[in-house]
């Protein structure tokens, strides 16, 4: 009976103190372009958490642990990163460990040069929307997302994957910041989760665009649609009718590309919808 007893005791004791929930096993991927789900323990109240000094989404695991879930840029260095978090016991800094991720590369044929090598006109107007768009992206509303395991926004295979290393015409640009989805012109994009409507335009790039903020600085950018259906300041319910899917802006054909942000870094969207693959 000893010997069971002993057994059981570290059996036990091997055991984590906490039993991974189910945000944490669906979106913890610490890798460039990833998430980090940080455990921050239990709390009266919600700490307050930051990376790189941006706020960072925080809510309730279970009952009792709140946790952070950090947005990781694709130019995160792999090893040790910090959060600085602040409760009742004061300010303090947790650690966290990214590793690495291997993206494959996308070379792209483009008819119109400007849209790989703009003039000094079009760059004027490339700078001014990148501006509105970046403001866009560093929007942190109070409100909690409405769900965190997210539905596609259009019914389509994926086509290009987040974090491709990108080549116009030969030319290396940046790599791509979101998730495309093969779908026809016309087909309804729909909301993946509740949020309001905070910028709309038609860019020289992303063509006419939707950004929808979920709360908390996790946002979706939607973009190269054929028809925006919403207008500024709307409030979309999860599965609400955004737009329809086309090819305005630099594209080759119709499709949806569907940008995930949060605490301003752009993250690979698979991982909301559980088709992130390492």
């Amino acid at each position: 009976m000893m010997r069971l007893l002993l057994l059981i005791l570290v059996f036990c004791l091997a055991l984590p103190t906490h039993a991974e929930g189910f945000i944490s096993r669906l979106l913890n991927q610490p890798v460039p372009g990833g998430v980090a789900v940080i455990d921050l323990g239990p709390a009266v109240s919600a700490p307050r958490a930051h990376y790189q000094d941006k706020p960072v989404l925080v809510i309730h695991e279970d009952a009792k642990r709140w946790i952070a879930i950090v947005g990781l840029p694709l130019s995160t260095k792999p090893g040790t990163q910090q959060i600085t978090l602040q409760n009742h016991n004061g300010r303090q800094t947790l650690g966290f460990e990214v590793g690495s991720k291997h993206y494959q590369e996308q070379r792209i044929s483009i008819k119109n040069k400007q849209q790989v090598n703009p003039n000094q006109a079009n760059l004027k107007r490339i700078n001014r929307e990148l501006a509105e768009q970046t403001r866009a992206y560093r929007q942190f509303s109070p409100r909690q997302p409405s769900n965190l395991l997210f539905d596609k926004p259009v019914n389509g295979p994926l086509s290009s994957p987040f974090g491709l290393r990108r080549f116009f015409n030969g030319e290396e640009r940046n790599p791509h910041s979101g998730l495309d989805f093969a779908a026809s012109r016309g087909t309804p994009i729909k909301a993946p989760a509740a949020g309001k409507v905070i910028l709309l335009g038609d860019y020289f790039f992303n063509g006419k665009t939707v950004f929808v903020d979920h709360g908390q600085g996790l946002i979706s950018m939607f973009c190269h649609l054929s028809e925006i259906g919403v207008k500024l300041g709307d409030e979309l319910p999860r599965g609400g009718v955004l737009g329809k899917v086309g090819a305005t802006g630099r594209a080759t054909g119709p499709h949806l590309h569907w940008n995930v942000s949060l605490n301003d870094a752009r993250i690979d969207p698979a991982i909301f919808i559980g088709a992130f693959k390492p």
